[in-house]
């Protein structure tokens, strides 16, 4: 028998759970270890709320979980409740999956006013994430501002744009939906340092920006390049800057709402008077090789709210080594040392769709199962040792079984419209299982 604590309950976790229960058959027991009470991180945390037919995934996370073999353990922080170096003594691997949950700094001036937010923050708050429940979100003025030129991007402008019936179908939770309710934005300025050749933009998620109520996406015509140059670009990319010049060649509305294209721009500094009130951009050009370069020209971007979606770093954990550069833990094809491997973003920064942490899993999965063959034994006790731990440490962790309940109390007080109303703070999880 071989026992496995899988560190992370998001994509990553689960898939590279299933491919480890294939790998090893019956002779593998493996632990899905979250710090939350609830499973499913980026799929609960960091999706767009109306992008349900993407969280629709999690059935087949719940499929995983059902079996035999695989158990989640919620509640459970690595570092605070049990360290890595105890689970490395009672499992045989270690496989982490902490994604990458924390954002990457500006490193300019002014990014510690009122008002400017990291995407990760921002994105956690629409969605539930305890951790930003209370995160304060000035939505009383009328511009803002959001960097970065990825779906991310497109993500935090479209909720910042949306009415409120058109979030109808989402799970979004209650505290952001009556705050964006009163909402005074009107300009929402989506910020990039190269040009539009350049965006990581999808198709899909683009194109959702020409379907909105009362916002329409302006883009300067002078910031595209000639048409015949698209014929460079890879297909997803040729569709992505045909909405680009959709949005460049439409007429005025008249609705109420712009999100506004800013190609060839570098944030400088932030401005204001004890909060945000301008981002200092920087106009730039491409080099020979495709590198922005400024020009020296400045000008004012005005935005109360600054939502910063430039990329994201993985949390460090005492005793792995950790790349500062690629802001993920240090390894080579996944293997971190002896017994400890990585996945997903954990292994290789934030790049790839949740679709990539698949065959990410199954080839760790594979590395694993090498070191260890199927039908050897390593003589470790895995979740029973863990159990004693936690025990003895008066950590009370959450099954899946707990989870379910934990889900039927959010789709009992479920809107009209929406599939459920998220629990989003920590005690009231606990509280639904009596706790």
């Amino acid at each position: 028998m071989r026992h496995f604590a899988v560190i992370g309950s998001g994509p990553a976790g689960f898939y590279t759970a299933e491919a480890l229960v294939k790998a090893y058959g019956d002779q593998a027991r493996i632990d899905i270890i979250d710090k939350l009470p609830v499973p499913y991180g980026l799929i609960r945390f960091g999706v767009a709320p109306d992008h349900q037919s993407i969280k629709a995934v999690s059935k087949r996370y719940d499929k995983v979980a059902d079996d035999g073999q695989v158990r989640f353990v919620g509640n459970v922080a690595i570092g605070d409740a049990v360290s890595i170096d105890e689970l490395r003594s009672v499992y045989d691997a270690i496989i982490l999956a902490t994604g990458a949950p924390y954002d990457r700094k500006l490193g300019i001036e002014g990014e510690e006013l009122r008002g400017v937010i990291g995407s990760a923050a921002f994105v956690g708050w629409y969605n539930g994430h305890p951790d930003f429940t209370d995160l304060d979100v000035p939505l009383d003025g009328d511009s803002a501002a959001v960097i970065g030129n990825g779906n991310v991007a497109l993500d935090v402008a479209r909720i910042l744009s949306k009415t409120h019936d058109e979030f109808e179908g989402s799970d979004i939770v209650a505290h952001a939906l009556d705050a964006l309710d009163g909402s005074n934005i009107r300009t929402i300025t989506i910020v990039g340092r190269r040009g539009p050749h350049q965006i990581a933009m999808t198709p899909k998620e683009l194109g959702e920006l020409g379907h909105l109520a009362a916002a329409e996406a302006d883009v300067e015509v002078a910031d595209l390049p000639p048409g015949a140059a698209d014929e460079a670009l890879d297909p997803g990319a040729r569709k992505s800057v045909a909405h680009l010049r959709e949005f460049a060649a439409h007429q005025d509305e008249g609705k109420p709402k712009h999100i506004v294209f800013d190609f060839f721009a570098r944030p400088v500094r932030i401005e204001g008077e004890g909060r945000a009130e301008r981002l200092v951009v920087e106009r730039t050009a491409l080099d020979g090789e495709g590198r922005s370069v400024g020009t020296g020209e400045n000008y004012d971007i005005p935005a109360s709210l600054i939502v910063s979606c430039i990329g994201y770093q993985t949390p460090r954990i005492e005793g792995v080594p950790y790349d500062e550069r690629g802001g993920r833990f240090a390894n080579e094809q996944g293997r971190i040392d002896d017994g400890l491997y990585c996945v997903g973003w954990a292994r290789r920064g934030p790049t790839g769709t949740i679709g990539t942490n698949r065959p990410d899993g199954y080839e760790v999965a594979e590395q694993v199962a090498v070191a260890m063959p199927p039908g050897s034994d390593g003589g470790k006790l895995g979740g029973i040792a863990l159990d004693e731990l936690l025990t003895g440490r008066g950590v009370e962790a959450t099954s899946y079984d707990d989870w379910r309940s934990i889900e039927a109390a959010e789709n009992a007080a479920a809107r009209p419209g929406s599939p459920r109303e998220k629990i989003v703070r920590h005690s009231d999880w606990l509280k639904v299982l009596g706790r």
